[in-house]
C-alpha cells in the first residue's frame, strides 16, 4: 500500500488586489482620515440636512483655533474627499459627489449613529417633515417671486436645521421655521440703506440681551427703525429671567421669541449690527456700521441685575434711536 506523499512547495494563486498605484492614491486618502477631529468634520458634512456645511459650523465642532480648523478641512480637500465653495465671506464644504457613496459607508459601518437618521439629534425629525417644508417653500416662493424656487426653498431648509440643532421640543419646529424663513428672505431682499434703518443685534445665545435689545428698539422706535436679533450658537429658549421683560414691553412679542442662528443674510441686510459679548462672530460686510455693547448677561444675574442690564440697554437703545432717526 503506498503512502500518500504531501509537498511543503506553496502554489501561488490568482492575486486580485488592488494595484500598487490605487492602493497607494487609497493610502493617501485613508490617511487623511485617521485624524478624530477630520472624522468628525466629515460626518458632519455628510449628514447636514442641506447637503453641506458652513466653516462656522464646523469650527464649532471642537475648541480649537480658526487656524486649525483650516489646516483639517485643507487637508480633506486636498486628498479630494471634499470640495469648497465660497459665498459671501463663508466658505461651504461638501462631500466629493463622486466619494459619496464611500463616505456613507465609511460612517455607516464603523460610526452607524453618525449617520443614522433616528440618531442624527442636530435634525430631530427631518425625515419626517419633508412635505411640510416642500409646502412652505411652495407658499414662501409665491409671496416672493423676486426669488428663484430653489433659493426659497434652499432658505426653508436652512432655516429647519439651523433651529433643530437646538430645538428641545419640535412640536412647534415648522411654524418656528416659517418666521425665521420669512426674516431671512425679507434680509435677502432688502436694500440696505433704505427709508427705515435696520439693526441687528447678535449675542451668545439669542436668549437674553440681543433679544431684549430687539424689543425695546421695536417699542421705542414705532416703525421709524426695524431691530432683528440673532446668535452665534443659539440657545433652545429665551432665558426665563428676560422672557417676563419681554411681556412687560410687548406681550405678542414675547409669546413669539425664539433664538435664531446668525445668518450672512442678516447681517447683509442691517445698517447696524451691534455685537453684546459674542466677540468677532459677525462678518464684515462693507457699509456695515458696527458697534460692541459691553452689558450684563440677564442669565447670570439676580433680579436686581436684570432690571439694571435692562435700563442700561434701554438707555443706550434711546441713543441708538436718536443717532438713527433723530426726527421723533
Amino acid at each position: 500500500m503506498s503512502t500518500p506523499t504531501t509537498t511543503d512547495a506553496c502554489v501561488a494563486a490568482d492575486t486580485h488586489a488592488i494595484s500598487e498605484a490605487a492602493a497607494g492614491s487609497l493610502a493617501t486618502t485613508l490617511k487623511a482620515l485617521s485624524d478624530p477631529l477630520r472624522l468628525r468634520m466629515l460626518s458632519a458634512i455628510a449628514t447636514d440636512g442641506r447637503g453641506e456645511s458652513c466653516v462656522c459650523d464646523l469650527a464649532e465642532l471642537a475648541e480649537v483655533s480658526q487656524p486649525t480648523v483650516s489646516h483639517h478641512l485643507k487637508v480633506l480637500k486636498d486628498a479630494g474627499v471634499v470640495t469648497s465653495e465660497r459665498r459671501g465671506t463663508w466658505v461651504w464644504y461638501r462631500i466629493t459627489p463622486a466619494l459619496q457613496p464611500a463616505v456613507t459607508t465609511l460612517l455607516d459601518s464603523f460610526a452607524p449613529a453618525a449617520v443614522n437618521p433616528a440618531v442624527r439629534d442636530g435634525y430631530r425629525g427631518l425625515a419626517d417633515v419633508d412635505e411640510a417644508l416642500d409646502h412652505l417653500a411652495h407658499t414662501l416662493a409665491a409671496t416672493h417671486p423676486a426669488l428663484s424656487a430653489d433659493v426659497v426653498a434652499s432658505i426653508v431648509r436652512e432655516s429647519y436645521t439651523g433651529l433643530a440643532r437646538t430645538a428641545r421640543v419640535t412640536a412647534h419646529l415648522v411654524l418656528l421655521t416659517e418666521r425665521f424663513a420669512r426674516q431671512r428672505l425679507s434680509d435677502l431682499e432688502r436694500d440696505r440703506g433704505g427709508s427705515v434703518p435696520q439693526v441687528l443685534f447678535v449675542c451668545v445665545a439669542n436668549a437674553g440681551r440681543s433679544q431684549l435689545a430687539a424689543a425695546l428698539v421695536n417699542q421705542y422706535a414705532g416703525g421709524r427703525v426695524v431691530a432683528r436679533s440673532a446668535g452665534s450658537t443659539p440657545a433652545a429658549d429665551v432665558h426665563p429671567n428676560v422672557r417676563p421683560l419681554l411681556e412687560e414691553i410687548d406681550a405678542p412679542t414675547a409669546a413669539t421669541a425664539f433664538p435664531k442662528p446668525l445668518t450672512d443674510d442678516a447681517v447683509r441686510a442691517a445698517d447696524v449690527v451691534i455685537t453684546m459679548g459674542c466677540g468677532d462672530v459677525c462678518p464684515v460686510i462693507p457699509g456695515v456700521r458696527y458697534e460692541d455693547w459691553a452689558v450684563g448677561d440677564p442669565a447670570l444675574a439676580s433680579p436686581e441685575g436684570v432690571a439694571a442690564i435692562r435700563d442700561d440697554i434701554a438707555a443706550r437703545v434711546q441713543q441708538l434711536l436718536t443717532d438713527l432717526s433723530p426726527t421723533r
